[in-house]
């Protein structure tokens, strides 16, 4: 897949082009739906499909106080979305500056990269530039004068329900990974980097790869039996998600990550997570012997349970 990082780049692309645009947080079931469809409608026309998307979320520059904690980081949306077999993606920097620009200005500039822009593919009632101010109608009235064609595409409803990002991380904020799974079509997992700890783990005897995850949903604090994605290997382990309170308490949320079949150090590298089984909820310990004793015991379930 290419990866591009401005919309001047879309004039390398072979056209006609026709892209897709969204947040694709998640790349949920809905977000899936429309990549198939921009790969289906360049495949009819003979040109080359894009998927054009922003870093970061958008809520994060226009209402950073209230913006949503992320199902996938720019890299894990990048792989999801890589693995759909999309041949290229657009990373479009959001910026005030970019945020504040008139719906208009953005499509004519997509329209004037692109040779030609045959298409523009969009979710169900999106709405787009400054203050939300564009829309179907205006796109289809951009493109009657611009010469592509407005796709929208029915919203994907499971259980009733349309599948939405905010109802994915509902679930997953309860714990409710059966339900994750149904409108995510994969299970649901957290991608971050190892990065360097207290090392206490090592010293009780379970070293853990503490990930520097990127302002992803969290499920409920507590232990879990998990699959870790590393080094393009599934291996089984035991993860705790919380503030360490037996420890230091920390004033954020950790995720700590034993892996049974490893040793050695794992700095800088990537690892994806996926939440098996639930053990216990997170607590605080009299000693450090006694908190050692639990994670032989979580260990021990873990393992039975993978």
């Amino acid at each position: 897949m290419r990866v591009l990082h401005s919309i001047e780049e879309l004039a390398k692309i072979p056209g006609p082009v026709c892209v897709a645009i969204g947040v694709f947080d998640g790349v949920h079931l809905g977000h899936q739906a429309l990549i198939q469809r921009v790969m289906q409608e360049a495949e009819n026309v003979g040109g080359s499909a894009v998927v054009l998307t922003f870093h970061p979320h958008p809520a994060r520059v226009v209402r950073p106080e209230s913006a949503p904690r992320l199902l996938t980081s720019t890299l894990h949306k990048e792989k999801l979305i890589r693995a759909l077999g999309c041949p290229n993606l657009l990373l479009v920097t959001f910026d005030a500056e970019f945020a504040a620009q008139a719906p208009e200005t953005f499509i004519e500039k997509l329209a004037r990269q692109a040779n030609p822009l045959r298409c523009l593919c969009v979710g169900h009632q999106w709405a787009f530039g400054r203050g939300r101010s564009g829309n179907v109608d205006l796109l289809r009235s951009l493109g009657a004068r611009l010469g592509f064609e407005t796709v929208e595409i029915d919203p994907v409803t499971a259980g009733g329900e349309t599948v939405s990002s905010t109802r994915i991380r509902r679930c997953i904020e309860a714990g409710d990974f059966d339900s994750a799974r149904e409108l995510l079509g994969r299970d649901y997992t957290i991608l971050g980097t190892v990065q360097h700890g207290a090392k206490l783990g090592t010293k009780l005897g379970f070293p853990t790869a503490n990930l520097a995850a990127h302002n992803e949903q969290f499920p409920p604090n507590g232990v879990y039996s998990v699959r870790a994605l590393f080094r393009d290997e599934w291996r089984a382990g035991v993860a705790n998600i919380g503030t360490r309170p037996t420890v230091d308490g920390v004033s954020g949320r950790l995720l700590e990550v034993h892996l049974f079949e490893h040793s050695g150090e794992c700095y800088g590298e990537e690892m994806e997570v996926r939440f098996v089984h639930f053990l216990r909820p997170e607590q605080k310990f009299e000693s450090l012997d006694a908190l050692k004793a639990q994670i032989a015991k979580d260990a021990e379930l873990a393992r039975q349970g993978t």
